[in-house]
């Protein structure tokens, strides 16, 4: 049903600034909630940041309170994480996520599909 595209990953130093997109299939992208989440090496995938179906409700980890900002266009079916004050313990494989009917839960299993995930590596 949703397909969903990264892009935006890459290299960057610390103190840096990142903009990662996800362009969502289909024509019921307003009726799901959008999340990322990253996973660095050998540990679990963990939240970032969620965003509801509106925008009216966004959530961030409190790793990256203030300097990240998760925003959508619905016109365009995208989904953006403005990364910024990057930090090299940022560096992990982010992930876009859907979660149909959902009111931007920090919870993995909540979501429905998921991206396939871009590297974001944050130098010292």
């Amino acid at each position: 049903q949703v397909q969903l595209v990264e892009s935006g990953g890459g290299l960057v130093q610390a103190g840096g600034s990142l903009r990662l997109s996800c362009a969502a299939s289909g024509r019921t992208f307003r009726m799901y909630a959008m999340g990322w989440f990253r996973q660095a090496p050998g540990k679990e995938r963990e939240f970032v940041a969620a965003i509801s179906w509106s925008g009216g409700s966004t959530t961030y980890a409190d790793s990256v309170k203030g300097r990240f900002t998760i925003s959508r266009d619905n016109a365009k079916n995208t989904v953006y994480l403005q990364m910024n004050s990057l930090k090299p313990e940022d560096t992990a494989v982010y992930y876009c996520a859907a979660d149909f009917g959902g009111t931007a839960t920090m919870t993995l299993g909540e979501y429905d599909y998921w991206g396939q995930g871009t590297q974001v590596t944050v130098s010292s």
